[in-house]
Formats: structure tokens, sequence, C-alpha cells
């Protein structure tokens, strides 16, 4: 095959196949034959095709393709020119053939059998594949000159049975022993892919067996260690993550000189940010004493070697402790960016500027004042081209807007983050859209398109984050966390509480505090009101201690509807201005319209129709302009039930009504019609109908009526449950 039938996309490919294949671990056939055909399917068959005469045939076709071979010094034509890559190869592999015995020359030849036939060998019914290598791999090295070499050449081979936990598959990484530039190559590439691209790393179980078998051969290896440990923490292995890192230190020292702790490069750097690793380790474990301690340590030795950005490092993790233990952090984060700005450190500054937004954010600061703050942060970004930090910052903006109630600055926010092309320099055909940012990014995108019924859409997104994230990556706990709320919603709002009851688990399970309310939430719904009530002061108490405004808010509010229950719609009112108080200072518009439509209702209940009218009126804007469907089928419907009432009716009554009023009821309950249609909420549907069955029969449109009358008759039939009172639910 001539070089002229491959494309030029081909061609590349295969030169950036090159140097992996020269540095990397040795491959089985399948492996390799699998690795070029992705590249370029018309080389992978002209080797396939090379192989299979030179194993087929005598030991004069192996000779006659290294005759054949063009000489790197004088192929200036060809990819073999001597300055290249596949010139310097082929040149030390044509001089280690040329110094081979003929002894030796027909070893390699028998090799190259086995390594061929064993590949296509079909394994019987209960037997293990058999391994594509002899047991000594060292036949097939063309590197070894020596003349020990012939020495082994001319023993014979034992016959042996191998035993059945050596035998393998082809699709299995090679057990052999690794060269140190192969194992360096393969810890390199394999940290990479965990850092840029988790999903094109070796699974967590066959990246834990390949380095399992490179420490048999070096159990002092400290990087692979490392490895280990960051393998570990992606299936959150708290005993072996915490056991790598502490080998990782022992083989540090081992590895080091005596008394040199604190040199500034070689082990005594890698040592304190490893014990800064292991206070990390600590922290994302809860384990703030032992985090402690470590930290403490990182900084002693930092501080005796005088580096100035371990230091900042530690300062950021000091506050970071300290938030997590639950104290006011607000000063030591300052602090921080004063430092890092002092030592000139735009990514440490940066991360600190982000955690005082989160903070400010949480206490309740204007959006106005957090963006400024941001926008600072990103001129910092953009000036240095820190890519990792501006999709940080956007996935934040993102949060930010959502939980503000901004739900059009949100999707502009995320969508400008997917848009966005990476800065970083992309190896190993790795894509950066696998980083926690992006899974935060498109679990509020499937949230907004769940908002608003587009459920289609939804899936398609959580599609795509179970095969960017699969469920052993570090990130899936966001997007299976967001599906469970979305899949419990929807359940709830069509009123099939047996449904949503068995995702209560597996969301506590993902976040005990999200689990609690909604485990509460199915309480009240299937009448279990004593349970709710203890389970939602027992969320009320943790939630004032973690100071998770957002949660105390809608407690108040379950709160609020299980004194409807009982008809204490008195008791209810400080609860629900309680609630209103608190989202109106922390700014959280969605929860203040939320506040507002339960104040209405009870307001409406109380027989104050015109203040409910007042009252809803301030939160109709936003809940149309940013509120979910179902909030504003619910704000209309309930609209349209305060209109009702203002203008006399009664349903049993044939009182007198206001034409205006009249209107106005009958434009809002058919606009919540058009909501609830969206989402197919069937139970609502159904009140919807009875409720205009009543107004067109009491304004003498009997027509309309007896349609309404109809479409409510065959919803009740379908659902086959009983109708609770209309005017008692929101």
């Amino acid at each position: 095959m001539t070089s002229s039938k491959i494309t030029l996309p081909e061609r590349r490919r295969l030169n950036k196949l090159i140097l992996p294949l020269q540095q990397g671990p040795d491959l089985t056939l399948g492996q390799f034959l699998k690795t070029v055909e992705e590249c370029c399917p018309q080389t992978a068959y002209a080797v396939k095709l090379r192989l299979h005469e030179m194993a087929d045939g005598e030991l004069k076709d192996m000779e006659y393709f290294f005759s054949t071979l063009p000489t790197p010094f004088t192929a200036f034509d060809s990819e073999a020119y001597k300055t290249s890559v596949v010139g310097l190869f082929m040149r030390h592999m044509l001089l280690a053939y040329n110094k081979l015995s003929f002894s030796q020359v027909y070893k390699l030849y028998k090799s190259l059998q086995h390594y061929y036939h064993s590949h296509y060998a079909k394994p019987t019914d209960g037997q293990v594949c058999v391994p594509t290598l002899a047991a000594d791999d060292s036949d097939m090295d063309l590197t070894s000159t020596e003349d020990t070499v012939g020495d082994r050449a001319d023993k014979e081979e034992l016959d042996t049975p191998l035993h059945e936990s050596e035998l393998r598959c082809d699709n299995t990484p090679s057990r052999g022993p690794l060269s140190q530039k192969q194992a360096e190559y393969f810890l390199a590439r394999q940290a990479y892919l965990l850092k840029n691209d988790e999903n094109k790393a070796l699974r967590p179980a066959a990246l834990q067996e390949e380095l399992n078998n490179m420490l048999k051969f070096n159990p002092d290896f400290a990087e692979a260690h490392y490895l280990n440990y960051l393998n570990s923490m992606r299936v959150q292995d708290i005993f072996l993550s915490a056991h790598s890192l502490l080998h990782y230190f022992d083989r540090l020292i081992l590895s080091g000189n005596e008394g040199k702790s604190n040199g500034d490069e070689g082990y005594g750097r890698s040592l304190r940010y490893a014990a800064l690793n292991l206070a990390s380790l600590h922290c994302r474990f809860g384990h703030y004493q032992q985090a402690d301690l470590a930290l403490q340590e990182a900084i002693r030795i930092a501080q005796e070697s005088n580096d100035h950005v371990c230091l900042q490092h530690c300062l950021s993790w000091l506050y970071t402790l300290e938030h997590m233990k639950g104290s006011e952090s607000t000063v030591l984060t300052q602090d921080s960016v004063k430092m890092a700005a002092h030592f000139c450190l735009p990514y440490l500054g940066s991360l600190d500027i982000q955690s005082l937004v989160q903070q400010g954010a949480m206490q309740g600061k204007a959006a106005h004042k957090l963006m400024d703050a941001l926008k600072d942060t990103e001129i910092l970004h953009w000036k240095h081209s820190l890519s990792e930090l501006i999709e940080i910052s956007l996935a934040q903006t993102t949060s930010i807007w959502r939980m503000y109630g901004k739900s059009t600055m949100a999707l502009q926010q995320a969508q400008l983050l997917l848009n966005m092309s990476s800065l970083e320099p992309v190896n190993f055909g790795v894509h950066q859209n696998n980083t926690e940012a992006f899974a935060v990014a498109l679990c509020h995108l499937a949230e907004l398109h769940a908002e608003q019924g587009l459920y289609s859409a939804t899936s398609e997104i959580f599609q795509h984050l179970k095969e960017q994230f699969p469920p052993h990556t570090q990130h899936s706990k966001l997007w299976m966390l967001c599906d469970l709320k979305i899949q419990f919603e929807r359940h709830m709002n069509n009123r099939k509480y047996h449904l949503a009851e068995p995702l209560v688990k597996a969301m506590s399970a993902l976040n005990k505090t999200e689990g609690l309310y909604r485990k509460a939430q199915v309480l009240k719904a299937l009448n279990r009101s004593t349970e709710a009530y203890s389970i939602l002061q027992q969320l009320q108490v943790h939630c004032e201690k973690t100071k998770c405004t957002e949660i105390i808010i809608r407690v108040m509010l379950s709160t609020a509807e299980l004194h409807w229950e009982s008809s204490s719609f008195s008791t209810a009112l400080p609860l629900l201005l309680q609630a209103l108080a608190l989202a109106r200072q922390h700014h959280l518009q969605s929860l203040a319209s939320e506040a507002i439509l339960h104040l209405a209702f009870t307001q409406l209940m109380l027989g104050i129709p015109e203040q409910a009218l007042n009252v809803l009126h301030e939160a109709m804007e936003p809940i149309l302009a940013h509120g979910a469907v179902i909030d504003k089928g619910r704000a209309m419907l309930l609209a349209a039930r305060c209109h009702m009432a203002v203008a006399g009716f009664r349903l049993k009554g044939q009182g007198h009504l206001g034409q205006h009023s009249a209107a106005l009821a009958v434009d809002g309950l058919n606009e919540a019609e058009s909501y609830f249609s969206r989402l197919n909420c069937k139970e609502r549907l159904r009140d919807v109908h009875y409720l205009q069955a009543q107004l067109h029969r009491s304004l003498g449109q009997t027509a309309r009526s007896n349609k309404s009358a109809m479409n409510f008759r065959l919803l009740d039939q379908e659902l086959q449950s009983p109708a609770p009172p209309v005017f008692m639910q929101l």
C-alpha cells in the first residue's frame, strides 16, 4: 500500500500515534490492531496482511521484511528520514537486528509466530483465553544486544502450564514488567486523563490491576502510589486513598537524602505537597481533625523551605477547612486574596475571590456586587489564559443566577460555557468538556428544560451526562441527584406519590438534606402529617446550624401547608411572613414568589380575596418571566379563583358575577389549562375543568359548561382516584 492512499486526517492521526506506541507499554496484537484501525483502517489491514505473510510463512519472509525496510540514511522521500522519530526508531531496530545470531533470529521468529497465532486462537468452552505473549517477553525485544541474550536463546523452552490468574483475554492490559520509561509514560498519561478526560482513562478496576502489577515489580515506585491515590478518589475509597498517599510519603523519604526535607526541588517539594493533598483528602471525607494536623505539617515543611507558593496553598485550604467546619472564614479568605496578589499568584487569587463570591451569595449579598467581583476575576482569567478558572467562573455565575431565580440569565451563562472553546492544549485526544464546571452547567440546563416541560430535551441532556460522566466517575453524583430531583418533582406534580416515594431513598444516599426534605414532602402528600412535621422540624434545626437558607425557607412553606390541612390558616400566616422576609433578605426571587403564592392562598381561605389579589400581583411578573411552567399554572389558577371570589362566586350558589372579574377568571383558567396541558398534569387539569364548568354555568354559557364537564368526567374516569377538595389546595 502506498502512502498516497492515506488521507491527510489519517496521516495526522498516525503521526500522533507513533510516539505513544514507541514509549508506551507493550500491547497485545488485538489492542495494537484496534488502535491502528481507529486511526487508519487501510494501514491496519496492511499491517495485518504483512504479519500474516511472516507468521504463516517461513523464516526468510521475516528476513525479507527487514531487508526491504528503507535505510534512514538514504530514505529522503519516506517517513523514515534519519532525523524523524520513525527514522531513529528504525535505525535502532535495524542495528539491533543485525547484531543477532542465527539462533536469536530463529527465536525471534518463533516468538512472532506465537504472538500472531495466539491472537486468533479460540479458547474452548470452560477455558480462559491464552495470553498473547510468552512468559518471557524479552524474546521479542530487539533492544537487548548483550551476549546473555544468546545464552538465553539457546535454552530449551519450558512447557510448564501457567496459573489461571495469569491467563487473560486480549482486551486486558499487559501484566509483564515495564521499563522505567514505559512506566513513567503510562503514569503520566493516566494522570493527565484523570484530570482532563476521566472517561478516556482506564476504568478504576483495570487501572488498579495495572498499578498493582507495576508495584509488584517495583514496590518503591512513589509515582505509582500517588496515581493509586488518585484512582481511589474516583470511587471514594477512603481507606485505600489514605493508604496509598501514606505509602507515597514513605517512598519519597526512602528515595531522598536523609535530613533534606526542605529542598527546593526533588522529593522535598513533593513531600510538602503530599501533606497538602493528605489534608485535602481528609477535608473531602469530613475528617477535620486529621485534616488540620496534615495541614499544620504542610505549613511547617513549607516554612522550612521558604516556599511561599505552598504556604499560599495552605492558607487557601485553611479557610476552606474553617468554612467546612461551619466557622466564619471571610477574614481568612480576604487575607488569602491579599497574599496571592502580593506574590503574583493569579490562579490562587482568583479562586479566593470566587470563594468570597460564594460566601457572599450564601450570606444574601446583592447580585450586582457579586457580579462586579466576578468581572474583575474574569479579567485575570483572560489575561493569563486560565481556561479552567473561566469555566469555573461561568458555572458559578450560572448557579448564582439560578439561586436568585433569574432563569433567563442562568440559561445564557450555561450556554456560554458549553459553547466556549478551551484555551488549554489538548493532548491524547481528550475533550475539555468533562470537568465539574461542565457537569454543573449541564445539570442546570437539564433543570431549566424540565421546568418548562421539555422532558425529551432533558432526557437527551442526561444521556450526554451519562456518557461523559459515567457512574464510576467522581462528578457523576451531580447528574444523578439532579435526575432524581426532576423525576421526583414530575411525579409529585402529577400526584403520583407511589412513584415518587422510592426515589427518596436514592436521594438520601447522595444528599441527606435533600432526601429528608423530599421524604417530608411525600409524607405530607400521603396525609401522614405528624411524621412530616417531625422531619421538617428536625431538618430546620440542622439547616439553621449549616446556614442553608434555601432549605429553611422551603421547610417553612411546607410547615405552613401542614397548618392548612387542619384549617389553621391564621396560624400559617406568621410562618409565611417570616419565610417571605428571609427570601427577600437573601434576594431569593423564586422562593419569595413561592412565599407570596402561599400567602395569597392563605388570605383567600381567610375570606379576603381582594387583599390576596393585591399580594399576588407582586409575584405574577417574576413568575411569568422566570418561573417554571407548574408555577405559572398555579399562579394563574390562584388568580382566577381570587377573581371568582371577588365577584361573589360560590360553588353552591348562583350569585351575581361582575363582568370584569368573570372575564379575568375565564382568561386565568384558560391560561392555567394551557400550562398544565404542557406538563400533562391530569390531576390539576381535572381541577381546572371542574372550575371552568362551574364558572360557565354561572355565566349562563351552557355549551362551554357542558364541554368542561365532559372533560372533567373523562379525566376523572381515567385517573380513577378521588379528587381532593379543589378549594383546599394551592
